[in-house]
């Protein structure tokens, strides 16, 4: 007894080696592929363990119950579980072998275990079965959330499980079984297939639903309810013979724990669906699609609500090819280890894929063409339209289309072709080819499949290889995009890259960061798309996507779009042939009440797409504002008195997208920003809020003004921020500090490589007229006062890549010496300032130049004003022309006087601005004309 309880103690321990999530964190983090290692048992009990029919599959290890690795494969990362182990056939294992088991004789075991994978329920259970030591199948169920597997029931003999499925109460068994003809205890009836219902809770009745001469798939319901105790169930039956059927099974408990089903001669049943040659079951959502072909192919969705009644809610045409189908095909409901693998070369795929979000796709092979061309279609339903795809294959040996793989990413539609190519087809932006990325050669590899793997689709992204007993959730590699991204030469495939990860992937810090060094070290721009424009439009898109599907047409998501002239490169693929086709009209059956949730965002969608194909450019250009921006910058630097009402406006839009900035603790930001007025870019940033928010309401008034008021502002906002966290990754890069911003040091090699980067953002936002947090020009021309010569500078500030922004000029004046050098481009600066500007400088310069300038725009403005005392002042002065003792300065000074005494000062602002000030000032010059007194 001691060593059978070490015995059971140490299986224990190996049941439960599973990595802890921060252990699995930690392993999506590495780099290279890394070996699939299990814990092993110590225990001599446990058997080899195999998986499907492929003689060629490696024996698992006996003593791993959930191996969980993370792979790191070119493009596509999959999360690896392996369900199934082998089980020691002892009675101590009692959630795994019932008490049947306790009469295995130990040394009749078997050396192997053909365990062969049936179906996966709605929780994820993965139901299987495998041939006992006494040479019977069982039927078990693995848990991936209580990692444990459980025996469901043991059948007396050995039979042919070919379709299998449990209640959520798993309480009701339904299996289908093969009758093989060569077996020599064969079951008494001498039909091909014979459907059973069983009762496990526990093993009890046995109810034969069908007995008949094809095949025949089962599936219970999994309806959300509220109820806590279900006395019921229901079970869908289909057949190979074209149709579906659907038993209503009530169940009562019997003397506290028996679960049996009452009234078992009299079960309800209903006809779902008849003469189909295709069929899949969404088990997310509980939708049945079938395919009919009578005069042409139609293909129909019926949803199974929660009180389990059905309805058809949804038929499309569609234009398939010919013999699409040599015989009836179940999509995703399990797999028959005896009959599909028998499936015709010739045959072809069909997958439907959905979303919350209110798209439906639907993916369909072609027949192998005798070119030696591979051909695939994606419908695009909430587009109404198709796109067929037609990929020249290299090889002698011709690829199966059985071979090909669907398989959606939500954002997503991956094809594959093991040994030939994988795409990834953008299912929201289909405008041009170059946001969807197509990889072939070696390149081209989905994790450890290949061609001899037999894969099944899975909801949320997860495949299932029946051969070798796999389970896989397929996500993207963040290190191959980079990695693809700083090594291919082709631009289109740089666009998708960059695309793939701003816009599909969940914001991921470490991804931006390396993105924006990738941007530096290849700063300017493509030859055939700007990558910081590519950055930021994306970003942006990716922020509020997610919000509504029709933002996808009227919110910008790449700067190509911007382009006239669009080059070659990105509206091609090579070696890829793309038509376009429109899609029939699709029908909407049922009652109205009954569209919700989904089926109501797909008819929004498809209603919504229907208006944006009719009306002229529903997507916003941020390049359609450069007309208003132009005017608007004429109107602040023109002299004359401004509309009041029109800026108050923008001022308005200003304040709001501001307050939304995240400005907390600005002390501790690496960047100076949102520390000054910059009244262009304020007047920018308002009149940006102010005609997006125009073209939302104009295309999408149903959202409703104050929601569309909130993204706008929030838009913006981000944009800011965006560009505010692009330049604190560049001044951690370079490892700037403050001293980047005194005027008294020429700038080293890091300050010439962020003015370099700054000067590249700029460009990019000036293109697409965006605006940029304020405090950005002020920290562009300091830097390039610091790195550039002097006339270069100012042949940037005459070029207008340089602004001259009152807190950068203010500074330069105080900051800068008086050299001869600084001298030269304070007053080359001064010339290029508007009057009303100079005198502000003046009084923080302290020159003779400025002090020179300072009393003659005070003398003039003080006569100016005092017109009307003219007539005195001027016969004082008559009268004071005669006396030879007063010299014209003090003739001066005492107009000057009298005439303070009688008015307004002009300059009272200004401090020490008089009639003595003006005297010395004037005396001074004219020592300096006179060579008496240096500067």
């Amino acid at each position: 007894m001691a060593q059978r309880k070490t015995e059971q103690e140490r299986d224990t321990r190996a049941c439960t080696v599973i990595p802890t999530r921060k252990q699995r964190s930690v392993r999506r983090r590495v780099s290279a592929l890394v070996p699939l290692t299990v814990g092993k048992n110590t225990s001599q009990n446990h058997l080899p363990c195999r998986f499907g029919r492929s003689s060629g599959a490696s024996n698992a290890d006996p003593g791993a119950v959930c191996a969980y690795v993370w792979l790191h494969v070119p493009l596509v990362c999959a999360w690896l579980y392996t369900p199934l182990r082998s089980f020691p056939e002892q009675p101590e294992k009692k959630d795994v072998i019932s008490h049947i088991s306790t009469k295995d004789d130990p040394a009749r075991r078997i050396k192997e275990v053909d365990a062969r994978i049936l179906n996966v329920e709605k929780d994820g259970g993965v139901l299987y079965s495998w041939k006992g030591s006494t040479g019977n199948t069982r039927i078990g169920k693995y848990d991936p959330s209580t990692k444990q597997n459980k025996l469901l029931y043991t059948f007396d003999k050995e039979v042919l499980v070919s379709s299998c499925s449990v209640n959520k109460e798993e309480t009701l068994l339904a299996v289908s079984l093969s009758q093989d003809a060569k077996a020599e205890d064969r079951l008494q009836s001498v039909s091909k297939c014979k459907t059973l219902l069983i009762e496990i809770c526990p093993q009890n009745n046995i109810k034969v639903l069908k007995a008949v001469d094809c095949r025949i798939r089962v599936q219970f319901l999994d309806p959300e309810t509220e109820k806590k105790n279900v006395r019921e169930s229901h079970l869908l039956l289909l057949a190979e013979d074209g149709y579906v059927e659907q038993f209503h099974i009530f169940l009562v408990k019997q003397e506290g724990y028996r679960v049996v089903i009452q009234n078992p001669e009299r079960l309800v049943k209903d006809r779902v669906a008849e003469d189909f040659t295709w069929v899949q079951w969404d088990v997310e959502a509980q939708r049945l699609f079938y395919l009919t072909s009578r005069e042409k192919s139609m293909l129909r969705c019926v949803q199974f609500y929660p009180d389990c009644n059905f309805e058809t809610l949804f038929e499309l045409p569609l234009e398939l090819p010919a013999s699409l189908f040599s015989s009836v095909r179940f999509t995703n409901l399990g797999y028959d280890h005896y009959n599909d693998e028998v499936w015709e070369d010739g045959g072809g795929k069909l997958l439907v894929f959905t979303s919350r979000t209110g798209s439906m796709c639907v993916c369909y092979s072609h027949p192998v063409q005798a070119s030696g061309d591979f051909a695939y279609t994606v419908a695009f339903v909430h587009r109404g339209y198709s796109k067929t795809f037609s990929v020249s294959i290299q090889g002698d040996t011709p690829p199966r289309a059985r071979d090909l793989l669907f398989l959606s990413l939500d954002y997503y539609i991956v094809v594959y072709l093991a040994g030939h190519f994988l795409h990834f087809i953008n299912s929201r932006q289909q405008d041009l080819p170059c946001h969807s990325l197509f990889l072939s050669g070696g390149d081209a590899r989905l994790g450890q499949l290949g061609p001899s793997s037999e894969v099944l689709t899975l909801p949320d992204a997860t495949l299932l290889d029946v051969r070798s007993g796999t389970m896989c959730r397929v996500g993207i590699s963040h290190s191959a995009l980079l990695d693809l991204l700083c090594q291919s030469r082709l631009d289109s495939q740089r666009l998708a890259c960059l695309h793939c990860m701003l816009v599909y992937m969940s914001p991921d810090p470490e991804v931006e960061l390396k993105i924006i060094h990738w941007i530096c070290e290849n700063v300017m721009a493509l030859e055939n798309f700007d990558q910081i424009q590519e950055f930021i439009l994306a970003s942006l898109y990716r922020m509020v996507y997610q919000q509504s599907l029709s933002l996808d047409k009227v919110l910008p998501y790449s700067s190509v779009l911007e382009r006239k002239d669009l080059p070659v490169c990105l509206k091609e693929i090579p070696g890829v042939k793309c038509a376009s086709e429109l899609l029939c009209e699709p029908v909407f059956r049922g009652k109205p009440r009954h569209f919700k949730g989904y089926w109501e965002e797909l008819r929004w969608n498809m209603e919504k797409m229907k208006y944006f194909e009719a009306v002229p450019n529903p997507r916003y250009r941020t390049s359609l504002i450069q007309a208003d921006w132009s005017r608007l910058l004429t109107q602040m630097n023109s002299e004359e008195k401004k509309p009041a009402n029109s800026f108050r406006h923008i001022e308005e839009n200003t304040k709001k997208v501001l307050s939304m900035v995240d400005t907390w603790r600005l002390d501790k930001k690496v960047v100076p920003l949102f520390q000054e007025e910059d009244q262009q870019q304020r007047a920018l940033i308002g009149l940006m809020v102010d005609k997006l928010r125009e073209h939302l309401n104009r295309h999408l008034l149903s959202l409703g003004k104050k929601k569309i008021d909130t993204l706008v502002v929030n838009y913006v906002a981000k944009l800011l921020e965006l560009v505010r966290n692009m330049l604190e990754t560049v001044w951690l890069k370079y490892e700037l500090g403050p001293h980047v911003l005194s005027f008294k040091q020429k700038g080293g090699r890091n300050e010439w490589a962020v003015f370099h980067v700054m000067s590249r953002i700029l460009e990019a936002t000036k293109g697409l007229c965006l605006p940029l947090p304020p405090g950005y020009h002020t920290l562009l021309s300091v830097l390039g006062v610091r790195c550039l010569p002097r006339h270069t500078f100012l042949q940037y500030v005459d070029h207008g890549l340089l602004q001259l922004t009152e807190t950068f000029v203010s500074r330069l004046m105080t900051d800068l010496d008086n050299s001869d050098d600084n001298e030269k481009l304070k007053f080359s600066i001064l010339k290029r300032l508007p009057e009303s500007r100079e005198q502000k400088l003046f009084q923080l310069w302290d020159h003779p130049i400025s002090s020179a300038c300072i009393s003659r725009k005070y003398v003039q403005g003080l006569l100016a004003k005092h017109a009307k005392t003219k007539g005195s002042v001027f016969r004082e002065r008559e009268k004071s022309c005669f006396q030879p003792q007063f010299l014209p300065l003090i003739y001066l000074t005492k107009i000057l006087s009298d005439m303070e005494s009688q008015v307004l000062n002009p300059f009272e602002e200004q401090e020490h601005v008089d009639a003595r000030f003006v005297e010395e000032t004037a005396l001074k010059q004219t020592l300096i004309l006179l060579g008496l007194e240096d500067k």
